[in-house]
């Protein structure tokens, strides 16, 4: 790694650790020169209209041309990211900014409802393919239920799926020598997963197991965080832009930015690309589960899926009803019981990580991402690559 950074790159990463300190969980990864850390650890935390007015500077002097020798792009991505953390700061100050606006500036992208319609359809799809009779909520319910990877063999199944996947990984976009994951599990979490990135190529990836964690998300959860998800997408660009090129604004890694709604994007189109040499994900998963004598309905899986995803994204409309809407809690979890099919606990908890300071708006991230990095990958491998090794904002994607 460079011993020193280009002027506008340092002053970036001091915004984002300096106003780190305001809101715990803002910086989800760092790993760039530890003196920097250690500056803005040591001294008093900078008040929030002063980081304001340092990142308003920072756009300036970037539209300025400050540091010549950063070319158009990376000054672009830089700017983006910038952008985002100028928001959260100003948000975090008091200035009142509406949510759709608020998403759009920290994002790139402006959050748009799913029709209740479209989630109506979605019901009756699954009404048609789901055992038994009765409500399809409840149905539903009891059909996840039924797929629960008992707590004892959660680790293995975790762990099977992860070397699979990290083979074809390795085998299809490659991975960096030495890389590593470490599995965990946690509890009293707003999230299902997250991936500690560590740095020197290694992460962390804790599972939540407030809930009961079902067969069938499990290998979307690991190809999410590790494999091709979350831990390849790091590894990837610190050897070929940290190491190689000296990018070190790739070293932190800032909620409020549009980095986490490609990261959540490709990571949640992961699994489908990973496997779309395959006839079909289901006898994958199948395989895997079958081995350790764990419950797995791929049949109805599969016809579940693009239900499933419909209702995915209206944890959009949820945000949109809680902070635009001014919805209580209450209200917000029937909302997710009735169009989402969610458990009251499964509600609750999605209500949770909509009313995190932290996470308030990051649900657009996997609502907006998943199908932008979709329609840019097109299909080809050769895209996700890109998506996995370049510094690419959500206006690249759609260019």
């Amino acid at each position: 790694m460079a011993a020193t950074s280009p002027d506008a790159v340092e002053r970036y990463l001091v915004l984002g650790l300096s106003l780190g300190r305001h809101l715990d969980g803002l910086v989800d990864a760092y790993y760039g020169p530890p003196a920097l850390a250690r500056r803005v650890e040591d001294a008093p935390p900078v008040p929030l209209s002063a980081l304001v007015a340092d990142a308003r500077r920072l756009v300036a002097d970037l539209d300025g041309g400050v540091d010549p020798d950063i070319d158009l792009a990376r000054r672009s991505w830089i700017r983006a990211q910038v952008v985002g953390l100028l928001t959260v700061a100003r948000k975090l100050a008091g200035e009142d900014i509406a949510y759709r606006d608020e998403v759009e500036s920290c994002y790139g992208v402006r959050p748009t409802a799913v029709p209740e319609d479209e989630l109506a359809a979605a019901h009756r799809r699954l009404d048609s393919v789901l055992p038994g009779s009765g409500p399809v909520a409840e149905r539903y319910i009891a059909w996840r239920d039924a797929q629960t990877v008992p707590p004892d063999r959660l680790e293995a199944a975790v762990l099977s799926l992860a070397d699979d996947f990290r083979e074809r990984t390795a085998r299809r976009w490659g991975l960096p020598d030495g890389e590593h994951v470490e599995f965990m599990f946690e509890r009293d979490k707003p999230w299902s997963g997250f991936n500690y990135y560590l740095g020197d190529l290694r992460s962390r990836v804790a599972i939540n197991v407030d809930l009961p964690v079902p067969s069938t998300v499990l290998g979307h959860l690991v190809a999410h965080e590790a494999y091709p998800g979350h831990h390849t997408e790091h590894t990837r660009k610190e050897v070929g832009l940290v190491r190689r090129r000296s990018h070190l604004e790739e070293t932190i890694f800032c909620v409020g930015t549009p980095q986490c709604l490609l990261a959540e994007g490709l990571a949640d189109l992961g699994l489908e690309v990973l496997l779309s040499d395959e006839p079909a994900p289901e006898p994958v998963m199948a395989a895997h589960f079958a081995e350790l004598g764990l419950p797995y309905d791929g049949e109805v899986a599969a016809a579940v899926g693009a239900a499933g995803e419909t209702m995915q994204a209206a944890r959009g409309n949820l945000a949109l009803l809680i902070h635009e809407e001014g919805a209580d809690a209450d209200t917000a979890v029937a909302y997710a019981e009735r169009w989402m099919l969610q458990s009251r606990p499964r509600a609750e908890k999605s209500v949770q990580f909509l009313t995190d300071p932290t996470w308030r708006a990051y649900i657009s991230c996997y609502v907006e991402g998943l199908p932008l990095c979709r329609a840019f990958v097109a299909g080809d491998p050769a895209r996700f690559d890109r998506l996995l090794s370049e510094p690419l904002t959500p206006a690249d994607l759609r260019a």
